[in-house]
C-alpha cells in the first residue's frame, strides 16, 4: 500500500457525475488519505471530467490548464483525470496537449483510480464497452450540503437520441438491484439525508436490463416505505417510459415530491422523429395532461433543444406555441451544437449555431414571464421547505419546486432554532425576480 497523500478534487459536470467524485473521493479517504478543499495544501489533483457539451469539455480544457500549472509549481505533484473524456472522440486532443497528467482513468476504472495511480495496478483494455456500475459496497463521501444525496440507480442509456454522445460515453443501459440501491439509501437516511434526489440518465428506464421484474415503480415503493423523515425527488424521466402504473403511483405515494424533471426537447413530429425520441406531440400532450391530473400540485421541468439540423421557423413557432400553453414551472433551452460520432451531426440543412442560440433566448424570454406569473400566484401560500443554509440572518431554503443547484430559492429571516438540514412550515409573502420571500408560520 502506497504512503497516505493530501487529494484535491475538481468535481465537474452534472449530479450524476458527482455521485462518482463522491466515490473516488470515498475511496481515497478509506485508503488513510485527505482531502484539502484548497489544491495549494494537495499534492494529488484529481479532476472527474464530463464531456457531454462542448462547453463540459471546455471546462475540462479550463480545470486542466490551472492543474497543469499547479503541478509545475511544486515537485512531486500528481495529477489524475476520470470520467467519460476518456471515451469521447476528442480525447486524443486532450492527452496530447496535457501531457503533464500523470493518470487517464477511464470509466470502467473509476472505482480503481487510486490503485493505478500509487499500486502499480493494470488498467482496463483501451477501448472496451463502458460495463462499470457502482453500487452500496463502495466508500463513498458526499460533497453536497450534508442533507442532501443523489442516489444513483443506474448507468448508461440504450435510448440513442440522435443528438446524444451519452450511450457512446457511458454505455448500454445497467441497473442495480433494488436490494443494492435500498441498501445505500438506508445509510444515507441513517447518516441525516432529508433528501434523497434519484438520478441516472433515465431513472424512467430502470430495470429494462434486469431480467427479475425490477423497474421503477417497485423501486420506489419501497424506497417511499422507508422509515425517517425525509422526501424523495425524481430528476431525468423520458416522456416514452412513463407507465399507467407509475403515473398512478405518483399520485398516491407520500414522500415523493410532486416534482418531474422530464426532458420534451421538442414538440414537432418532424422534429422529435428526426431526434429518435419514441414518442410524438400526441403522446406527450396526453403524458402531460395525466401526470398534472394525478399529482394536483406537480412542479413539472422541461428542457428543450432549438436548431436541429433542419428545424424549420414554423417548427420552432410551434414550439414557442406549445411552451406558452403548457405553462411549465421550470424549463431549461440547448442550442444544438453537434456531438461528433452521433447522427444529428451528420445531418443536412445544419443551422447556424448563431441561428439556435437565438431561437434559444426568444424561448427562455417566452418562459421568464410564465415562470415570473407562475411564482407570484404563490403569494399568500403555505408551504412546507427545507433548509439549505443560514447567512448574516438569512435563511436560504427550497419547496417541493426546487431542485438545489438547479431551480429557485426562498429566503426569510432567520429565527432561534432554525438550522440547515430541517423542514419548517412558511408562508410566502412576496417574490424577488423568480425567487420567492417568506415568513415562518407559528408551530
Amino acid at each position: 500500500m502506497s504512503e497516505n497523500h493530501q487529494f484535491f478534487i475538481a468535481a465537474l459536470g452534472c449530479p450524476k457525475n458527482l455521485v462518482e467524485s463522491e466515490l473516488i473521493s470515498g475511496a481515497f479517504l478509506a485508503a488513510g488519505d485527505s482531502i484539502c478543499f484548497d489544491p495549494d495544501f494537495a499534492d494529488v489533483y484529481l479532476i472527474n471530467t464530463c464531456a457531454f457539451l462542448p462547453e463540459a469539455r471546455g471546462e475540462a480544457a479550463a480545470e486542466l490548464t490551472d492543474a497543469v500549472e499547479w503541478k509545475k509549481a511544486k515537485a512531486g505533484r500528481k495529477i489524475a483525470v476520470a470520467g467519460c473524456l476518456m471515451n469521447h472522440p476528442q480525447f486524443p486532443e486532450f492527452k496530447e496537449h496535457f501531457k503533464e497528467v500523470d493518470l487517464w482513468c477511464p470509466v470502467n476504472d473509476t472505482a480503481r483510480l487510486r490503485e493505478l495511480l500509487f499500486d502499480n495496478a493494470v488498467p482496463s483494455p483501451a477501448g472496451e464497452e463502458c460495463t462499470y456500475l457502482c453500487d452500496e459496497t463502495m466508500p463513498r463521501i458526499q460533497l453536497t450540503l450534508p442533507h442532501v444525496s443523489y442516489l444513483k440507480i443506474c448507468d448508461g442509456c440504450d435510448n440513442r437520441c440522435s443528438y446524444c454522445a451519452i450511450p457512446d460515453l457511458r454505455g448500454r443501459l445497467r441497473s442495480r438491484t433494488v436490494a443494492s440501491i435500498l441498501a445505500e439509501a438506508k445509510v444515507l437516511i441513517g447518516n441525516g439525508v432529508k433528501e434523497l434526489i434519484v438520478i441516472a440518465q433515465d431513472i424512467t428506464a430502470y430495470g429494462h436490463d434486469l431480467k427479475n421484474g425490477e423497474n421503477l415503480v417497485s423501486l420506489l415503493k419501497q424506497l417511499d416505505e422507508l422509515p425517517g423523515n425525509f422526501v424523495i425527488r425524481l430528476l431525468y424521466t423520458h416522456p416514452a417510459h412513463y407507465t399507467g402504473e407509475l403515473i398512478e403511483f405518483l399520485g398516491k405515494s407520500s414522500k415523493i415530491l410532486p416534482y418531474l424533471d422530464m426532458p420534451l426537447q421538442h414538440i414537432s413530429d418532424r422534429i422529435l422523429t428526426a431526434m429518435n425520441r419514441h414518442t410524438d406531440s400526441k403522446n406527450i400532450r396526453e403524458l402531460i395532461a395525466k401526470l398534472r391530473k394525478a399529482i394536483p400540485s406537480l412542479t413539472l421541468r422541461t428542457t428543450f433543444i432549438t436548431g436541429l439540423p433542419g428545424e424549420t421557423e414554423e417548427e420552432f413557432a410551434e414550439l414557442c406555441e406549445f411552451v406558452k400553453e403548457s405553462g411549465f414551472e421550470r424549463m431549461g433551452v440547448f442550442a444544438f451544437a453537434p456531438e461528433p460520432g452521433t447522427p444529428a451531426a451528420e445531418m443536412p440543412d445544419q443551422i447556424p449555431l448563431e441561428t439556435a442560440e437565438e431561437r434559444a433566448a426568444e424561448l427562455m424570454k417566452i418562459q421568464r414571464d410564465i415562470m415570473k406569473r407562475s411564482q407570484r400566484k404563490k403569494i399568500g401560500s403555505s408551504m412546507r421547505v427545507l433548509i439549505d443554509a443560514i447567512d448574516d440572518g438569512t435563511v436560504y431554503a427550497r419547496g417541493a419546486a426546487d431542485a438545489p443547484d438547479i431551480d429557485n430559492i426562498i429566503m426569510l429571516n432567520a429565527r432561534r432554532n432554525m438550522k440547515p438540514g430541517t423542514f419548517i412550515n412558511v408562508k410566502i409573502v412576496k417574490t424577488a425576480g423568480c425567487d420567492l420571500i417568506a415568513e415562518k408560520e407559528r408551530d
